[in-house]
């Protein structure tokens, strides 16, 4: 039974006249009438209103890039369209027309739903709902979204899809050596095999072996940004502790941008169970978790700009009691972004060891996340993962069930690095070895992908071989603190050091999560010392909002006494 079947009611529910008068008095507008048939937007198009049907009926289509079209729902009076995109002007998945006798609705554009989703906690409530739900069934749905055509488990198909799925986008991939559509299409646009991946857009426009960015800019998930706004808060990271920052800021009133250069959710986004945070007895998964906090934040109405890098951050100028503003500055020529405060919420990234050839097996048998995607390709052979910490322990256990055997590698006993409901859970699974004292030192393989890899015990330098097609790396952790350089005190290791005593631009004593410059905050796996816990960076995203708002109120007092 799919979602639509299991949730309808939910999905597209059908409000009572008392409902339809709350929701009314949010509107962005008056009502609108269209004539039979007539569009109202358009796949790709961005700043959709959602409409609540006043009367006549809403024909919601989707399609894919090669103009396919597939009936979603056709929304009577009293129902409304709209799904997670409309929360923030992102570009539209499905279309919409007017149904053959005509529409009469009312639109409400984003500014106008936040409102509604703040104002009326019980029509919120009920719009919230199904606009997720309603983004789950796309994505569950085959044929919605973009077109992915290439080879078999190509490396860049791997990075796409994963991209796109990590922002929760549907997709489709069609194999260019089996699928007629997908030869079709190849030879209508006459592709060549260097060319692939291909990447057709809902909307019709075509890529070829696309970046991250490209994909995003194409399926609008970029939004357009404002140069000349000075944000009260910029968020760099998406992960916990940029996400919960983002929530609490923007739930109390500051103005917040928050960037990642992959997808919302961090290392955590990519865990297949999360058991030991507070309040989810069962577990969650990262993405869920994350897909929360993402569209939470949006709710409150924080900005949210992937993917989109940060080259530097200029604080050589800047002074937060003198107004003078930071300059986030953008790759890929995209400017620069202004902010009267910054929180480094950039987290850590997997360690990747010595090894020349690593990154000629990146997609292509090396792994550092073990999503759905990843499960998918290795489905019955024998893989191995290095890495003791929790990542690493919810990994194979998600990982276990799906492959022919699993090879666990790790330098130390795994009761130093790993919580014991994880160890107690591995042991339990019939198809993983641990090997303990040892270390990866070599990798084989050739252009079709990773063949096998060695592995030597520490202590006697024996080396033994396995034969490979997926190993799945979950090592140490290194800052992405790079584009911070020369900005911030850091620890040996590249952390950022908060809440000492340092050689600043003033006079008082810094927060406990403010690093060597005022004003300049860091939270997360980024910080120095901080646990490595997804409650604990949510904690402490929490915790720099209070902090935020005192060194702003110390900003603005001699302001507001030079105006009296």
């Amino acid at each position: 039974m799919s979602l639509a079947d299991e949730r309808f009611e939910q999905m597209f529910p059908v409000l009572e006249p008392a409902q339809v008068e709350t929701m009314a008095r949010f509107a962005s507008g008056p009502a609108r009438t269209f004539a039979p048939n007539e569009a109202l937007f358009d796949t790709g198009e961005r700043n959709v209103p959602a409409y609540l049907v006043l009367e006549g009926t809403l024909e919601i289509v989707r399609r894919d890039g090669l103009h396919r079209f597939a009936s979603v729902i056709s929304h009577d009076a009293g129902q409304f369209s709209g799904e997670v995109s409309q929360l923030s002007g992102n570009g539209s998945i499905p279309s919409g027309r007017a149904g053959p006798k005509g529409l009469t609705a009312l639109p409400f554009d984003a500014a106008h739903i936040r409102a509604l989703m703040v104002g009326s906690a019980e029509i919120g409530e009920v719009v919230m709902r199904a606009f997720i739900l309603r983004r789950v069934a796309l994505i569950q749905t085959d044929g919605a979204g973009s077109l992915l055509i290439g080879h078999p488990n190509m490396p860049e198909i791997v990075r796409l899809q994963g991209f796109l799925s990590r922002n929760g986008y549907p997709c489709t991939v069609l194999n260019v050596e089996t699928d007629t559509d997908a030869r079709d299409a190849v030879e209508r646009f006459g592709i060549r095999d260097d060319e692939l991946p291909l990447m057709i857009c809902p909307n019709g426009k075509l890529l070829k072996r696309p970046s991250d960015a490209e994909a995003g800019a194409c399926l609008g998930i970029t939004p357009e940004l404002d140069h000349s706004k000075i944000y009260d808060v910029a968020v760099v990271g998406a992960g916990p502790a940029g996400l919960a920052a983002a929530v609490y800021g923007a739930s109390e009133g500051l103005s917040m941008i928050v960037l990642d250069s992959r997808a919302f959710g961090g290392q955590a986004g990519a865990s297949a169970r999360i058991e030991n945070y507070l309040g989810f007895p069962t577990g969650i998964s990262g993405m869920a978790l994350a897909g929360r906090a993402f569209n939470q934040a949006q709710k409150f109405g924080a900005e949210i700009a992937i993917p989109l890098s940060v080259s530097k951050l200029d604080c050589g100028d800047a002074d937060c009691a003198k107004r003078r503003p930071f300059r986030i500055e953008l790759t890929d020529g995209r400017g620069a972004l202004q902010a009267r405060t910054v929180i480094v919420a950039s987290g850590a990234r997997y360690r990747r060891p010595a090894i020349d050839n690593l990154s000629d097996f990146d997609n292509n048998g090396i792994s550092f996340w073990a999503s759905p995607i990843e499960a998918k390709l290795c489905e019955g052979e024998e893989v191995a993962l290095i890495g003791g910490g929790n990542s690493a322990g919810q990994a194979v256990v998600f990982l276990a069930p799906k492959v022919k055997h699993l090879h666990l590698i790790v330098r130390r006993a795994l009761e130093e690095t790993m919580s014991k409901y994880l160890i107690d859970r591995i042991k339990a699974l019939p198809n993983v070895s641990v090997h303990v004292g040892k270390e990866i030192v070599s990798l084989e393989g050739d252009k079709s992908g990773l063949r096998g890899a060695t592995f030597r015990e520490i202590r006697s330098g024996t080396e033994k071989s396995l034969p490979l097609r997926h190993l799945f790396l979950f090592i140490g952790a290194d800052p992405n603190a790079d584009w911070l350089e020369g900005c911030v005190a850091t620890d040996g290791k590249g952390f950022v050091i908060t809440g000492a005593e340092f050689d600043r631009r003033s006079s008082r004593t810094p927060h406990s999560l403010e690093t060597s410059v005022p004003g300049i905050f860091a939270i997360g796996d980024v910080r120095a010392g901080s646990t490595k816990r997804v409650g604990a960076a949510i904690g402490e995203g929490a915790a720099v909002v209070s902090q935020i708002h005192q060194v702003l109120a110390l900003a603005d007092e001699p302001v507001q006494q030079a105006a009296e």
